[in-house]
């Protein structure tokens, strides 16, 4: 079993480099990278395509992400879990307020983004290497979700060198809900990096081709879990302005203290725009597919025990000059071990203490899961979005938020996710169905 999940991931990984395989660009050699086609139908790519605000030097970006969540168990905590993007129930809330844009003089940028709102709380709660060392990283990094320097190279179709907090794109969607075709991403992306803290070498031999190596502290990491900094690879490629392929690849030590386990994994998005007409009926069409796989090894576990296999698909469907938009999707994931499921906030549980009563996460501990979604969209601007979703998914374990809550009463106690050792318990099932409304605004 071993060695068949090193094969996939191996056999995946290398999907991404099929680009290397494949005629050079006609265009101009100084053409800008991507620049060729309108690819702002990919998921994690949508936005106005140029900003009213850009100055010479400074283009400014401005986010606010407000939305409204009902999961139908009704936990009369009002807290939701499992979700990196959903946290409370029937209550109206910033999950992100994001104030920042771009600067550039000459061939030196830098790039500000602020996460006010939800995400400055957690966010860092799912990152454990904060608890390693002194000086809470957690709390110096908890308002930003992208800050790097860069320096462009006029070399080929460009070289970019950047420092700092940038997003991760693993798992396809984007940190931003903005930006993609659903409010609630699958598992898959759920629960993979939506940052990285570390060094990225952007590289772009012709104008369809990106090739971005990383030196990362971690897996979605303010600091470094051990003793070595994680590797990774994205392969982007473009070819034509209907189609689009991306490969993301990790390996790291990223199980605190225990520098004897490392991790690999291996993320591929294959994205197909199959249907354009500027029309007041169907005005385009578009599909994605994602899949990963990955395993860890070593420090008291293999590849057999603990490894992840997982798979995302959604179709998207834009009306009347594509104002209106519809996407039906979901995946699956299965995780033996846990290491990349979200834990459950019982009690306050956070990445770092766990909730080791009633979740779980030794080598070979069975996690399997599903979920659909179903999400409509009104766009009257290329600056606004309001969605409409539903999300039903199941997991193999009680998981989900019952209604009577996830929090002792009385509020937390003790350490956290410790039994209080009153007899309470949290109400976990396997289902849940929700619905979420919100307006989403980038300026």
């Amino acid at each position: 079993m071993t060695n068949r999940f090193r094969l996939i991931t191996i056999k995946l990984s290398l999907v991404g480099f099929a680009a290397f395989l494949s005629p050079c660009s006609n265009a101009d050699e100084s053409a800008a990278p991507f620049a060729f086609g309108d690819f702002s139908w990919m998921p994690g790519n949508f936005g106005p395509s140029e900003s009213r605000l850009v100055t010479k030097y400074f283009t400014p970006e401005i986010r606010l992400d407000s939305a409204y969540h009902y999961s139908f168990a009704n936990p009369k905590d009002n807290t939701i879990s499992g979700s990196s993007e959903v946290f409370r129930h029937q209550e109206l809330q910033l999950t992100q307020i994001g104030v920042g844009g771009d600067f550039n003089v000459d061939n030196v940028g830098f790039r500000l983004m602020t996460q006010f709102g939800m995400y400055s709380q957690s966010t860092p709660r799912n990152d454990p290497s904060s608890e390693r060392g002194q000086w809470q990283t957690a709390d110096a990094y908890r308002y930003i979700s992208e800050a790097y320097g860069s320096y462009h190279l006029d070399y080929d179709h460009g070289i970019n060198i950047q420092a700092g907090i940038f997003m991760s794109y693993v798992g396809l969607w984007s940190y931003y809900n903005f930006d993609n075709w659903t409010y609630q991403p699958s598992y898959v992306s759920s629960n993979t990096p939506w940052f990285f803290n570390g060094v990225r070498v952007q590289y772009f031999p012709t104008d369809k081709l990106k090739i971005e190596p990383w030196l990362i502290n971690g897996w979605q990491a303010y600091g470094m879990f051990n003793n070595s900094p994680g590797l990774g690879l994205q392969v982007a490629w473009r070819p034509a302005e209907w189609f689009g392929f991306t490969s993301n690849n990790y390996y790291g030590a990223d199980t605190l203290n225990t520098p004897d386990r490392k991790r690999m994994h291996t993320d591929n998005s294959a994205m197909v725009r199959y249907y354009i007409r500027d029309s007041a009926g169907l005005s385009r069409a578009a599909a994605s597919l994602t899949v990963d796989a990955g395993c860890e090894s070593g420090g008291g576990t293999d590849c057999e025990r603990s490894y992840f296999l997982g798979f995302m698909a959604y179709n998207r469907l834009w009306f009347n000059h594509n104002r209106y938009g519809l996407t039906i999707g979901g995946g699956m994931i299965n995780n033996p071990g846990r290491y990349l499921v979200l834990v459950p906030p019982i009690n306050g549980a956070t990445a770092y203490s766990g909730a080791p009563t009633w979740f779980t996460a030794n080598p070979g501990d069975p996690y399997r899961a599903w979920d659909v979604q179903v999400s409509g969209d009104y766009s009257p601007t290329r600056n606004l979005t309001f969605r409409l979703e539903y999300n039903h998914r199941w997991a193999s374990i009680p998981y989900f938020t019952g209604p009577e809550g996830v929090t002792p009463p009385g509020g937390n106690v003790g350490t956290p996710g410790s039994d209080p050792g009153t007899g309470w318990a949290p109400d976990l099932v396997q289902t849940e169905d929700r619905i979420t409304a919100s307006m989403l605004i980038r300026l």
